[in-house]
């Protein structure tokens, strides 16, 4: 019989980045050649300390980085988080313990660092939660069918007085990054994004060797000039038969920090010539794309999964941190199976901030660090989660009392893959 060596886990060192990216490029089955132009394009996410691999003698047999992030959390505040990326276990090595060493290791190197929560987006649904992640937002993807969706073929500009321009990558990397933070302050979920975030996506440094193709760019200014919104999308070339067109254009990202301006973005995109489909990207669930239709059920939802998942490392900073529509009192209990946070607490919430300090009280709610962690933006529901088992009332209508504490009129969004 044989035997099994070793498997040791630990920071990789900058010399073994080119093999950690192989066994990553493995995992998420791509080719496992990382050619030198993409290997040198990966090199500022490297990190000393924060990626992590496990090795099998020389081979690298699974991946992990973490690294800086800042998420808002309901209220506008920034939370300083550990963000989870790039975890691949290579198919040889599976079922031997490898993540859950490699999640040790990075969620007390957090915990160290005093971030309050560690994020990251789930490729499988069932992993994560057994280490105390749960999902807090979700994203949806429409598919517009734009010749039913009733709108004026003869539009030509936004009726607001504002304007649409098309603009190249570097504009967009000048004017992006502002645009982008004065959304991320308005928006539960939304997350940090570096310079790096802005060269990937507007070809300057070529990530994965997918053959860059530049789309194009829309960018909304208002009436006074300032820019309200920005979309990137790209088209395709499509006819059917008799000269029909049949085009799509397809929404690699857009955000807009008015109303006004993502009507005017949606409706540029759905008066393009020839572009009968519009494919939105990842949106909120409950965007505003529909109902900005003359008829909304030309816009079909054709994809809704849960997206950002959010783990707990200090429950009193993560409540303190957002902010509360209504007053109330609750004493939580919290289970955390890595040791990292449990315990009880008593949150004391109104419009003018709020309290969170341990107590031996007696618990109102019961619940797993996973469940406030889906709870902790104001997306799912306490009641819900009661009726699913996963939370115990030990106080007759505490998960109500949760519930209007911690819900928020509009949902939490999180625009970012990572």
């Amino acid at each position: 019989m044989s035997r099994r060596t070793e498997i040791d886990v630990r920071p990789i060192t900058e010399a073994e980045f080119p093999d950690w990216n192989r066994a990553m490029n493995t995992g998420f089955l791509r080719s496992p050649t990382v050619p030198a132009d993409q290997l040198e394009a990966r090199r500022p996410e490297f990190v000393p300390g924060r990626s992590l691999g496990a090795f099998d003698g020389e081979r690298c047999v699974a991946t992990f980085r973490s690294f800086d992030q800042e998420v808002t959390a309901v209220g506008g505040a920034p939370v300083r988080a550990d963000a989870i990326s790039n975890v691949t276990v290579t198919a040889t090595h599976r079922r031997r313990g490898l993540l859950t060493r490699m999640m040790a290791q990075d969620l007390a190197a957090a915990k160290d660092r005093g971030d309050v929560v560690a994020t990251l987006i789930a490729a499988e649904y069932p992993i994560y939660g057994r280490y105390g992640f749960g999902p807090a937002t979700t994203m949806a993807e429409w598919t517009v069918d734009v010749p039913r969706a009733g709108l004026d073929p003869r539009w030509a500009a936004p009726e607001d007085g504002g304007r649409i321009d098309l603009v190249e990558g570097e504009e967009v990397r000048k004017l992006g990054p502002e645009l982008h933070e004065r959304l991320r302050r308005a928006q539960p979920g939304a997350v940090s994004r570096t310079e790096l975030w802005w060269q990937y996506r507007t070809g300057v440094v070529d990530w994965n060797g997918s053959q860059w193709t530049e789309p194009c760019y829309a960018v909304y200014r208002s009436a006074d000039g300032e820019v309200e919104g920005m979309a990137a999308y790209r088209t395709d070339d499509r006819w059917g038969d008799a000269k029909q067109p049949l085009n799509t254009a397809t929404v690699d990202w857009l955000i807009a920090v008015t109303p006004g301006a993502e009507r005017a973005l949606w409706h540029y995109l759905c008066s393009i010539d020839w572009i009968t489909t519009v494919k939105s990207g990842w949106r909120a669930p409950d965007d505003l794309l529909p109902q900005l239709l003359p008829d909304p059920r030309a816009a079909r939802i054709t994809t809704q999964a849960d997206w950002l998942w959010v783990r707990i490392l200090d429950v009193a900073a993560a409540l303190e941190a957002r902010t509360y529509e209504g007053r109330g009192s609750v004493v939580l209990e919290v289970v955390d199976r890595g040791g990292l946070t449990g315990g009880r607490w008593r949150l004391e919430a109104g419009a003018d901030g709020a309290s969170c300090v341990p107590t031996t009280e007696s618990a109102h709610l019961v619940l797993d660090v996973r469940e406030l962690g889906a709870l902790w933006l104001g997306d799912e529901s306490a009641v819900r989660l009661a009726a699913l088992g996963r939370v115990r009332e030990e106080r007759a209508g505490a998960a109500r009392v949760v519930d209007a504490l911690l819900r928020t009129s509009r949902r939490p969004w999180c625009p970012d893959m990572f």
